[in-house]
């Protein structure tokens, strides 16, 4: 199924089928599953069945593609695509041709072919450095973990479910994506917990028995080691941030001003706070700073403009820059090509 939506701004939507999210514009951050993602332009978003993503501004217009054909993730290679382990799993879309005329083109009376394209692409950006018999291995893990994390089975118990003959998985996780087992499998727990006690009403206690810790004392001990606060702070916390439209606000700020204007002060001035509070405000909430998020507006909108076919002078000028090689210098350093080097990048 495919819709076009225009999500609200800090709304929570759980994921009911297999889903790719093609983001057609907006400007903000993109939360999936507690974890903040500003560079989301020019992807495809892949996300399974029990994540939840929610936008934080009001700008976004995005293309939402349900699949709904069970025996289709069965399948080795389509299972890559959506259990991704500790980022998003995405497709760059700006360097996926195919990806690109299919979503133009297509009615979308065969989703599963977006799905194979994506996987070639997938393979062909590598993100792990990985072969193919090492991805498999990869996600089998990830499939297990997902399966018994409620369970707090020993890392050895974990393997002993894919393979009695390979310990070198451990160390291949830690190779490849830089995280043990126990660690994948201490993230996944603490995401699940963190949406029990977020999005229901169930207490803390309920929460503990049902994630399959026997104290709930040490169930709050563990938390707090992870989070740095406790389940019930944990709540009242995410309660405040859905209520709070402080995201939505500074987006649209941004968006409006981030040519012109590139001090601290602006930017707290019109949201009547003062400097201090906003930058803690935006790292808190963002993990991130207001220079980051001005500098990241600035070359999305240059991007924009150069694919548009303005002028690298035009482009300069436009965006506040002195000189050309000035803003050239810019553009490379924060994407590491220049702006000529991107445009013949994207234009083959």
């Amino acid at each position: 199924m495919v819709k076009k939506i225009t999500p609200k701004a800090n709304e929570v939507y759980f994921i009911k089928e297999y889903t790719l999210f093609h983001i057609l514009e907006g400007n903000g951050t993109i939360e999936v599953d507690f974890k903040n993602y500003l560079n989301w332009d020019d992807k495809l978003i892949f996300l399974e069945k029990g994540q939840y993503i929610k936008f934080s501004s009001d700008s976004f217009v995005v293309r939402k593609i349900e699949f709904d054909n069970e025996i289709l993730f069965q399948n080795q290679d389509v299972r890559i695509l959506f259990k991704h382990l500790v980022s998003l799993g995405y497709i760059d879309y700006l360097e996926c041709k195919d990806c690109q005329e299919y979503l133009q083109n297509t009615l979308f009376t065969s989703p599963k072919d977006i799905i194979d394209i994506s996987i070639n692409q997938w393979y062909w950006q590598n993100p792990f450095n990985a072969d193919k018999k090492e991805y498999q291995i990869i996600f089998d893990i990830k499939e297990v973990i997902d399966q018994e994390f409620k369970n707090h089975l020993s890392v050895q118990e974990l393997i002993q479910k894919i393979s009695k003959n390979n310990n070198n998985i451990n160390y291949l996780l830690k190779n490849k994506i830089g995280i043990t087992v126990k660690k994948l499998e201490t993230k996944k727990r603490l995401i699940e917990d963190q949406k029990l006690i977020a999005f229901t009403d169930s207490s803390i206690k309920q929460i503990a028995y049902e994630q399959g810790y026997k104290d709930v004392a040490y169930f709050n001990k563990n938390f707090k080691k992870n989070t740095g606060i406790t389940p019930s702070e944990f709540r009242d916390q995410i309660g405040y941030q859905l209520d709070d439209h402080f995201e939505n606000d500074l987006f649209k700020l941004i968006q409006e001003y981030h040519t012109s204007e590139k001090k601290l002060s602006f930017y707290a001035d019109q949201m009547h706070i003062s400097e201090k509070t906003l930058a803690q405000k935006v790292r808190q909430k963002l993990h991130t700073s207001m220079g980051q998020l001005i500098r990241y507006e600035i070359i999305r909108t240059s991007k924009e403009m150069l694919l548009d076919g303005e002028k690298i002078k035009t482009v300069a000028y436009f965006l506040g820059f002195d000189e050309a090689n000035h803003f050239s210098s810019f553009f490379k350093h924060h994407t590491t090509l220049t702006p000529t080097q991107f445009l013949k990048k994207y234009n083959k």
